[in-house]
């Protein structure tokens, strides 16, 4: 019985590369130098400056809404201005109150790997669990944190904190594991 001949790769027409695409070694060394998605959560307990960026990004699409209607009116445009640079001191302020928690998307294998030592209970697999939903989230909460958090620490968080203040600090370190950078072009 004879093997079917190797499938023949498809090469681009001779001497057709874009300047933005090079050679493929080129493209290939820009794929591999690619960043790691990030995913940043804010976690700030002051109402207060909440509030104040709230309403000055309020009073700024107020202000922008005026200066569009009456595009000849210069005080128009200085208000929008003078709006905008209250929403960034409002946001500086907020910002600087904030602990700021990132996380990174882990390597494909090492996700992988995680989840497989963390399997599901018989229980939790008939539910459709992919992983043991009490074990694996402080595991990839601490796997994937930039900042160094430990297992130990994230599963305090996760125990310690609100339900929804604990469900966001799962769904930063998770959602930037789902998130893609990539599109299926049409050609």
């Amino acid at each position: 019985m004879s093997r079917p001949a190797p499938a023949k790769r498809p090469s681009p027409p001779s001497g057709e590369t874009t300047p933005t695409e090079g050679t493929w070694a080129e493209k290939m060394e820009r794929l591999r130098r690619r960043a790691r998605p990030r995913k940043k959560l804010r976690v700030c307990d002051d109402d207060q400056l909440r509030q104040q960026v709230e309403e000055a990004e309020q009073a700024a699409r107020r202000a922008r809404f005026l200066a569009e209607a009456a595009p000849d009116d210069a005080q128009a445009a200085r208000n929008t201005v003078e709006a905008d640079a209250a929403v960034e001191t409002a946001r500086t302020a907020l910002d600087d109150a904030c602990d700021v928690l990132t996380f990174l998307a882990l390597p494909r294998p090492v996700l992988e790997e995680l989840i497989s030592q963390h399997p599901p209970t018989t229980q939790q697999a008939a539910d459709g669990a992919a992983f043991n939903p009490d074990t694996f989230p402080a595991a990839l909460i601490a796997a994937a944190s930039f900042d160094g958090m430990s297992e130990a620490e994230a599963a305090e968080l996760l125990n310690t904190w609100s339900a929804p203040d604990a469900t966001a600090l799962w769904e930063a370190a998770w959602g930037v594991q789902q998130e893609s950078r990539v599109e299926l072009g049409k050609d």
